[in-house]
C-alpha cells in the first residue's frame, strides 16, 4: 500500500500524488490534505460547530474526500437530512473519525437524533451544558448505544491527560499544515449569514485536519483493531496505558483474582486504601550505605510516615562529591550541569540503565497491591517472560510492554483496581535508594565522574583501565538487587541539565536527544524554532558553525514558532510606530522577522479592574475586618471607592488591571498562520543564531 496525498479540492485540483512530495505536481498547491490510498472505506472524518443561531456538521469520506455538510440555523433546517445520514452511516457499518468526538461532538449528534424536532437554540444549550459540566463521564454515550461507531483520536493519543492536553490547532502546527485556522468567532456570537458561511468553511477545514492526523495514526488504529479482534474486547478508543492496564486486569481475572466488586453504585474497583504509610516498612533489607550523605536520606525515609503520596518529599536533596541528588515521588534526578564529555583513548563514557526497572523490582521482590494477592507477581512475571519471546515490533510485545509499564502509575490512581499507595511507595523509594547504592560504589573508582542519574539508570565517565572494576561493581549490584543493567557506550555527551542533553552512542548514527536539543517533537509538544535544536546538534556533534547552518537551512517550518493562549487570554501583534494593535487567533504561528511587530499575550485582571491589589499572605478574616473598618472612609480611593490601607493592600499601591506578557520580547515577529506568509527576505536570522548559541557555547567554551 502506497501512502498518497490528495490535493485540496477547494484550492487545488483534487488529484492524488505521492505523499513524499511537499506540493501537488499537477497544480503546485502545497500539501493540505493527506490520505492513504486506499484507506478503510468505512471511515468518515467529522466535526461540529455550535453557535446560538447556527449548528454545522461536516462529514468527509477518508478514502475519496467526498464532503457532506449539514446546517441547522435560523436560515435553514437540515436536521432531518442529518439524522437520516447518521442512521445510514450506522446501517452501512461506517466509523466516525473525530477529535474529542466521544466527549463533545457525538453526544450532541446523539441528542439531535433523539430529539428530531430540536431547535438550534436547544442544540446550543446542550453544547453549553457539556462544556460547563465537571463530570467527564456524564456526557458519554456508551458504545452499544451509538448510532454509528466512533474512533476518537483525542482519546487514543491520551490528550485527555492534563500533561498531554492538546488542541487540534496545536496539532496543525506540529503537522506543518499549510494554514492554521482557529475558531473564527467568539463562542456565543449570534452569527450573520455571511459569518455562517465562514463557519462552514472553518468546519470543513477542521475535518480535513482531523483526517490528516488520522492518517498519521493509522498504525495506532490498526494495532487496536487487531487487539479488539483477538481478545473480543473493545480497545478502539483506549490510550496505550489503558490498553496495558486492561490487559493486565483480564489476566488477573482469568487467574481468579477479583478486580471489581458490584455495589449499590455499580461496579467499583477493589483497592487497598491506607490512612498512612510508614516508609520503614517498605524499604528492602539489603539497602545499606557507607556515605553519610546517602545514609541521611535513608534515615529520613526510615523515620517518616506519610498520609499522602504526592509531593511528600519534593525538597529532599543531598550533595555527594559536588553533585546534588534530588529525590521525589517521580524518581531520583542528578546531573552535572553544562558539562561536555568526550570519549578518548584514556576515558570511556557509559550509561547503564536497569532493564524494565519498576516491573522487575516488583517481580523480584514480590511486591503487589495487597488486595490483588501474590498472584499479581506471578502474572506480572509471566507477562515479562512472554514479552521476551515475541519480536519487539510485534503487537503482542507492544501490548505486554504497555501492561508491564502502566501498572506502577495506576497503583497511585484512586480510580484504579491497582490502587495501593504502599505498593507505589515501595517501588519509588527503593528504586531511588538502590540507584544510590550503585552510585556510592561507582564513585570509589579513581577519576570516575558522574554524568547523571535519572529514575532508572546512571551515566558516568571513567578511565578505561578501570573497566573491569566498574563491571564488577555493576555485577555486585545486580547480584544484590536481582536486577539487570544494560550498558550503552557513548563517544560524546553534552548536557545542559538532567532533562536537556544530547549524546552520541558508539555505533549509532542517530544521537540521543532530550528537551531543548530534541527537534523530533511528540504530538503534544511545542515544535517552535526546530532549526535551533538542529543547529545545536550540528555544532556539538559534527563541529559545524551555528551561523552557517542556520543561514543555509532551507526548511521554512523549522523557523516557525507557536504562540498559544487559553480562551480567556488574547494574542496581540503591535506595531508601535503606526499605532496598530492587531488581535491574532488564540493559537497561531509566527517567525522572528526584521520588520514585524511585538507579540504580546494579554490576560484578564485577577480582580475587579481598577481596585487595589490585596497584600500577599493575608487571611480572609483579617482582610474583611479591615475592609469593614475603612469602607466609606476618605483617602486614596480605587474604582470601587475603597481607600488604600497599608494593612491590606500592596505597598506600591498597585491596582488590578489586564496583564501583559511579551513573547519573544525585544524582537519583532510576523504571523504566518498561513505558511504562505513566511518570507525568507524578512527572516531575522540573528534571533535563531543567538538561541542556538545559548545551547552550544557554554558546552564548548564559547562566549
Amino acid at each position: 500500500m502506497r501512502l498518497l496525498s490528495r490535493c485540496e479540492p477547494i484550492n487545488g485540483c483534487g488529484k492524488t500524488y505521492p505523499a513524499d512530495l511537499d506540493k501537488c505536481p499537477h497544480c503546485g498547491t502545497p500539501e493540505a490534505f493527506s490520505v492513504a490510498a486506499p484507506l478503510n472505506p468505512r471511515d468518515w472524518g467529522w466535526d461540529e460547530e455550535t453557535y446560538p443561531n447556527c449548528y454545522t456538521c461536516t462529514f468527509t469520506h477518508a478514502s475519496t474526500g467526498l464532503e457532506v455538510v449539514f446546517e441547522i440555523s435560523d436560515r435553514r433546517n437540515q436536521a432531518p437530512e442529518l439524522i437520516e445520514f447518521a442512521l445510514g452511516l450506522g446501517r452501512s457499518g461506517a466509523r466516525g473519525i473525530g477529535f474529542n468526538n466521544l466527549g463533545f461532538d457525538y453526544p450532541i449528534l446523539h441528542w439531535i437524533i433523539a430529539n428530531p424536532d430540536c431547535t438550534v437554540a436547544g442544540i446550543y444549550a446542550k453544547a453549553m451544558t457539556l462544556i460547563k459540566s465537571d463530570d467527564k463521564f456524564g456526557s458519554m454515550v456508551w458504545a452499544d448505544d451509538r448510532v454509528f461507531e466512533q474512533i476518537d483520536l483525542f482519546k487514543i493519543c491520551h490528550f485527555d491527560n492534563m500533561a498531554k492536553s492538546t488542541s487540534l490547532k496545536a496539532l496543525e502546527i506540529v503537522m506543518r499544515s499549510r494554514n492554521v485556522i482557529d475558531l473564527p468567532f467568539p463562542v456565543g456570537t449570534v452569527l450573520t449569514d455571511p459569518q455562517k458561511d465562514v463557519l462552514i468553511g472553518y468546519n470543513k477545514h477542521d475535518v480535513r485536519e482531523t483526517l490528516k492526523f488520522y492518517v498519521r495514526n493509522l498504525e495506532q488504529i490498526q494495532f487496536r483493531e487487531q487487539l479488539t479482534a483477538k481478545y473480543q474486547r473493545d480497545f478502539m478508543n483506549h490510550n496505550d496505558t489503558k490498553i496495558g492496564k486492561d490487559y493486565f486486569i483480564m489476566e488477573l481475572e482469568k487467574a481468579g483474582v477479583e478486580c471489581f466488586v458490584r455495589g449499590p453504585g455499580g461496579k467499583q474497583p477493589r483497592q487497598t486504601v491506607r490512612p498512612s504509610i510508614r516508609l520503614a516498612d517498605v524499604i528492602f533489607p539489603y539497602v545499606k550505605f557507607e556515605r553519610q550523605e546517602f545514609q541521611r536520606i535513608l534515615d529520613f525515609f526510615n523515620s517518616t510516615t506519610i498520609t499522602q503520596t504526592k509531593g511528600t518529599f519534593a525538597d529532599l536533596t543531598t550533595t555527594v562529591d559536588g553533585l546534588e541528588y534530588k529525590f521525589g515521588t517521580g524518581g531520583i534526578h542528578a546531573a552535572a550541569n553544562w558539562s561536555t564529555f568526550v570519549e578518548d583513548e584514556e576515558f570511556i563514557i557509559e550509561l547503564r540503565d536497569v532493564t524494565s526497572y519498576y516491573p522487575s523490582m516488583a517481580i523480584k521482590n514480590r511486591l503487589f497491591p495487597e488486595h490483588l494477592s501474590e498472584k499479581f507477581c506471578d502474572i506480572y512475571e509471566d507477562m515479562f517472560n512472554q514479552r521476551r519471546s515475541f519480536d519487539k515490533k510485534s503487537n503482542e510485545s507492544k501490548m505486554l510492554k504497555l501492561a508491564l509499564n502502566g501498572t506502577y502509575g495506576d497503583s497511585n490512581n484512586v480510580y484504579s483496581p491497582f490502587y495501593d499507595p504502599k505498593f507505589t511507595m515501595a517501588i519509588t523509594v527503593n528504586g531511588q535508594l538502590m540507584l544510590c547504592m550503585l552510585v556510592e560504589q561507582l564513585i570509589k573508582t579513581p577519576h570516575l565522574r558522574m554524568i547523571n542519574i535519572n529514575t532508572d539508570g546512571v551515566g558516568f565517565v571513567y578511565p578505561r583501565k578501570y573497566k573491569s572494576h566498574v563491571d564488577s561493581v555493576c555485577q555486585w549490584w545486580q547480584d544484590v538487587t536481582m536486577l539487570n543493567l544494560e550498558t550503552e557506550e557513548y563517544s560524546k555527551f553534552f548536557q545542559r541539565d538532567c532533562n536537556n542533553y544530547i549524546g552520541v552512542a558508539c555505533g549509532d548514527a542517530s544521537p540521543k536527544r532530550k528537551g531543548a536539543y530534541e527537534y523530533n517533537t511528540l504530538w503534544h509538544q511545542d515544535p517552535s524554532a526546530q532549526v535551533v535544536a538542529r543547529a545545536a546538534e550540528a555544532a556539538l556533534v559534527r563541529g559545524e558553525s551555528v551561523r552557517e547552518f542556520i543561514t543555509n537551512h532551507r526548511d521554512p517550518f523549522d523557523f516557525m514558532c507557536r504562540a498559544k493562549v487559553p480562551r480567556s487570554n488574547s494574542l496581540h501583534l503591535r506595531f508601535k510606530d503606526w499605532g496598530i494593535d492587531q488581535q491574532l487567533q488564540g493559537t497561531t504561528r509566527y517567525f522572528v522577522s526584521r520588520n514585524g511587530g511585538s507579540l504580546v499575550k494579554v490576560a484578564p485582571p485577577t480582580g475587579e479592574p481598577g481596585t487595589w491589589k490585596r497584600k500577599a499572605k493575608l487571611t480572609d478574616s483579617n482582610f474583611n475586618a479591615v475592609m469593614r473598618e475603612i469602607t466609606g472612609q476618605p483617602g486614596d480611593l480605587d474604582s470601587a471607592g475603597t481607600p488604600w490601607d497599608t494593612r491590606i493592600h500592596t505597598g506600591n499601591r498597585s491596582k488590578h488591571d489586564t496583564r501583559e506578557t511579551g513573547i519573544c520580547s525585544g524582537w519583532r515577529v510576523t504571523e504566518c498562520a498561513d505558511a504562505r506568509h513566511f518570507d525568507w527576505s524578512d527572516l531575522n536570522y540573528e534571533w535563531y543564531i543567538q538561541e542556538a548559541e545559548k545551547l552550544v557555547n557554554p558546552l564548548i567554551g564559547g562566549a
